[in-house]
């Protein structure tokens, strides 16, 4: 075990590990730390406390100093000359002729650095709108492609339940989602409608995902035949796995009004598999 202390750089980033190397930092505290291009500022979102050795990423590095006023300050000034430095990218891209979106740029810590993101559909090169840049800036230029589920993390915005994106405000890492997330949990499998604004599959099908995957489990389906505490058999026509609650037809008349139901109140009755069904009729005819 090794006594760490988490960081994290953006809003809504991934927390690092850092050796507090006897700085005294709480929750919410503004630290200097270590990096590999240098020093930069971050907030404490959990203050010391040990971790695995294995889930430590070598080498770890260490904690200058809790931040000062004046550190604060230059932080500040860092974040208000961004806007202007993504603009002036931008005009430089288009006068090089590149097909790419420049979506935001970002100062290092003291100054020495800009690292500019942007979208393509494919390789570009910006060798010479690097050289443009640094021209201008007088400071050492990083071009980072990103892909569009960055972008709508690092740009963020409103989805369509009326959210800020959830990549933006609590999001580490993007994780796997697939269309079969949106059939499972009842979804329309119109992509227009199970899509967040980057044009990907909304990332909140993974939320519910376990929850949906277990009361799958315990849920008749449409088409099911069950059996009711009375032992009356009928057919489910409509099922809520959410509630629980199954509309189900228990008379053999397609006219009769279904009867509103529990899962709890029923018994799936399995349905005979057709090879065992021929097996049986094979036997009998010898």
């Amino acid at each position: 075990m090794t006594n760490v202390i988490s960081v994290v750089f953006k809003k809504g980033g991934k927390a690092y590990y850092f050796d507090p190397a006897g700085v005294d930092v709480v929750e919410g505290d503004k630290v200097i730390v270590e990096m590999q291009s240098g020093k930069d500022m971050g907030t404490v979102t959990e203050a010391v406390h040990p971790v695995e050795d294995d889930k430590i990423v070598s080498p770890l590095r260490k904690a200058v100093r809790k931040a000062t006023e004046k550190d604060i300050k230059r932080e500040e000034e860092n974040r208000a000359k961004e806007p202007q430095a993504l603009k002036i990218c931008k005009k430089f891209a288009e006068q090089n002729g590149l097909d790419m979106k420049v979506v935001a740029a970002e100062y290092s810590f003291d100054g020495s650095r800009i690292v500019f993101f942007f979208t393509a559909d494919g390789r570009v090169d910006f060798r010479g709108l690097v050289k443009d840049l640094a021209t201008h800036f007088h400071a050492r230029i990083e071009m980072r492609q990103i892909g569009v589920r960055d972008e709508a993390k690092m740009l963020g915005g409103i989805g369509s339940c009326g959210q800020p994106y959830c990549c933006s405000r609590f999001f580490n890492d993007f994780q796997s989602v697939s269309i079969k997330m949106a059939k499972i949990q009842g979804l329309s499998l119109n992509p227009t409608k199970v899509s967040g604004s980057c044009g990907r599959l909304m990332c909140c099908l993974k939320f519910e995902q376990n929850a949906y995957e277990y009361l799958d489990t315990i849920t008749p389906r449409a088409g099911s035949v069950v059996k009711t505490r009375d032992g009356v058999v009928g057919y489910v026509m409509d099922a809520n796995m959410i509630s629980g609650n199954l509309l189900v037809r228990l008379s053999p008349d397609l006219d009769a009004i279904p009867q509103k139901l529990h899962r709890s109140e029923v018994q799936v009755i399995p349905k005979e598999k057709k090879g065992k069904e021929s097996s049986k009729k094979g036997k009998g005819k010898g």
